[in-house]
């Protein structure tokens, strides 16, 4: 993992890495989001079946279904408290109402596979997700002591999610300005150059708004940085409002009291039209005296 350089790449090293040290057939990464009460997947590696995907776009299951974990969800950890990790087989045993199948052995059952052993991972003092290893029918199945290994391989894991949770952070900050939370130069660079060798092979339309914010400079001396820095906030939310009116626009702040919207697709009436908006709107902000803009675009 540490080699990773994304998210993604973590997530599949991750996978990958527990899977091999488990000897298992297949490996999944998922987390579960509180916000929405589900377990959402990951990745899947290994031996897939027909309707797992490498990356799932929406592969996600309801908490409630699995009531091994909301046992532990609310649950602070610390100090090595985590929870254990546990087998499940195809043969189950069943639990609940007579008739009821729990929901990983009816998967299992469902997906030709034997056993599987779960190893939630903890992060910052909470689940943050689970770890899930499995073999075929067939193979000798998961026992205790795999499931205390599989313990210390989340323990791993959690570690090697941190780590690039706070790499990803950096590059974030890297590409973000500070103020006010829109894109700043580097990434207005970065996303100029993709765009124009976009124009190039495809003749995808590439718009350009730039703006300059009138009155900074005398809000700055008459009521000072603070209240500048609060025209400069208000201005940005209302140049992510206007960029929203052109599909993956990309709104930045290139410094000072430059800004800029970035267009890649959306024709040039309609970048004059959302620059319209913005003039309009930006003229109705307090202390401030508008903007200036200017629009350039590939299409003529």
């Amino acid at each position: 993992m540490a080699a990773a350089h994304s998210a993604r790449e973590a997530w599949r090293a991750a996978a990958v890495g527990g899977c091999l040290a488990l000897g298992g057939s297949f490996a999944a990464l998922s987390v579960w989001e509180r916000e929405l009460g589900r377990l959402r997947v990951l990745v899947n590696v290994g031996r897939r079946a027909e309707d797992e995907e490498e990356f799932p776009e929406d592969e996600s299951y309801p908490v409630h279904q699995f009531a091994e974990i909301t046992e532990f969800l609310h649950e602070r950890w610390a100090g090595g408290g985590e929870p254990d990790a546990w087998v499940e087989t195809a043969e189950g045993p069943a639990a609940g109402r007579p008739g009821y199948v729990h929901q990983r052995v009816a998967a299992l059952r469902r997906r030709g596979r034997g056993c599987c052993v779960v190893a939630p991972i903890v992060l910052h003092g909470r689940a943050w997700g689970e770890l899930y290893v499995a073999r075929p029918v067939g193979e000798r199945v998961f026992e205790r002591g795999d499931a205390d290994f599989a313990t210390v391989l989340a323990s791993v894991v959690a570690a090697g999610i941190a780590q690039t949770e706070r790499l990803e952070e950096v590059r974030r900050l890297a590409y973000t300005d500070a103020l006010t939370g829109l894109a700043n130069r580097r990434a207005v660079d970065a996303a100029l150059d993709e765009a124009v060798e976009r124009h190039r092979e495809e003749g995808v339309v590439v718009s350009l708004v730039v703006c300059d914010l009138n009155g900074l400079k005398r809000v700055n001396d008459t009521h000072g940085h603070a209240v500048g820095d609060r025209l400069l906030e208000r201005f940005g939310s209302v140049l992510s409002l206007c960029g929203a009116m052109l599909p993956g626009a990309l709104a930045a702040r290139l410094g000072g009291d430059e800004f800029c919207l970035l267009a890649v697709g959306p024709p040039a009436d309609a970048v004059v039209k959302a620059a319209e908006e913005l003039c309009r709107r930006a003229a109705e902000l307090e202390l401030g005296d508008g903007v200036a803009c200017g629009v350039a675009s590939t299409e003529a």
